[in-house]
């Protein structure tokens, strides 16, 4: 079973719920409706079927108490998507052609300012209180933070340190959130809390290196990317790091990657060395990180599913 698969099947009855209730929360105004739809088709719903597990990973959570915030979740992280689109100048995501590309970079800024509007909507009519709204509110913070630090240090060669502070803002920081709101809203101990935050922030830093190994080598047809399409657009990521300390053609390599030169020769100097298998290392080293902190107290079929996604993170095709 693969990783989408084993994630859908751990909460198929909350996922068709989840969907039927992303398009009634843009289903308001049939343009807006239209604009939307389209970039919720595929994904893999991670960070909504984190948090719903994270939230019935001790005892069922009622759904009326979690469905809206895992709408939100959702909403927040496409509204970055397409925003990301936008910066980025992409013209498909998820094997769809983009907001940007299809009506304009204009409407789709309106589009993720929209959906992020709706997703604190959500939130605050169905009293969630400071606590969550706190960390919604920092993630989203973090999420434009890096973003401008990325967009900031295009085409310049990230040191490690620099590397995981780029994916611990973009990508850690929203899984940890996650995974921290399911356990708030389910009443979990503060030390439960705690602890299925790291889960989360491992499975965070975990997925991004894997992520990013996929850039360069995916299967396009399964990812919906090209190849190397970080690295045109001038992000720089772990298998260039680790292929820049350990190759012959290292100075090569940084010719292409500081001026956009030609993704083929840089794909082929970094298959030469050991960046895949470092890159996996370091993310199975991050997934056993998560999954140390998945709380003992935790005994739900819900909880086990949190066990079994830490697996297939590192071996995921998309």
């Amino acid at each position: 079973m693969n990783f989408v698969a084993a994630l859908n099947e751990a909460a198929a009855s909350n996922l068709r719920t989840l969907e039927a209730q992303i398009r009634q929360a843009i289903g308001e105004d049939p343009f807006i409706f239209e604009a939307c739809a389209p970039l919720f088709q595929g994904g893999k719903r991670l960070r909504p079927m984190l948090f719903l597990l994270c939230a019935n990973a001790k005892a069922d959570c009622p759904p009326e108490k979690t469905m809206p915030l895992a709408v939100a979740l959702e909403l927040i992280h496409t509204a970055s998507l397409v925003h990301d689109d936008i910066i980025d100048t992409s013209k498909k995501r998820r094997g769809v052609e983009t907001a940007n590309s299809k009506y304009g970079a204009q409407i789709a800024v309106l589009v993720g300012d929209y959906l992020f509007a709706k997703a604190f909507q959500l939130v605050a009519e169905n009293d969630y209180g400071a606590e969550v709204s706190t960390v919604l509110s920092k993630l989203v913070k973090n999420l434009c933070v890096g973003e401008i630090r990325q967009d900031r240090s295009l085409f310049e060669v990230p040191t490690l340190a620099e590397y995981y502070t780029r994916i611990n803002l973009k990508t850690a920081i929203f899984l940890s959130s996650c995974c921290r709101l399911g356990a708030i809203v389910s009443d979990m101990t503060v030390r439960e809390v705690d602890n299925l935050t790291a889960y989360g922030s491992g499975l965070g830093l975990a997925f991004q290196i894997i992520d990013d190994l996929l850039d360069f080598f995916g299967d396009e047809k399964v990812t919906g990317k090209p190849h190397g399409g970080d690295l045109k657009s001038g992000v720089i990521t772990l298998p260039v790091i680790r292929a820049l300390e350990v190759s012959d053609e290292a100075a090569e390599l940084k010719r292409i990657v500081t001026t956009g030169g030609n993704v083929d020769a840089a794909i082929k100097i970094i298959s030469a060395t050991d960046a895949v298998d470092y890159c996996r290392t370091r993310a199975e080293a991050h997934i056993e990180s998560a999954r140390v902190n998945l709380p003992l107290t935790l005994k739900t079929p819900a909880a086990l599913a949190l066990e079994q996604t830490a697996d297939f993170i590192v071996d995921r095709t998309r």
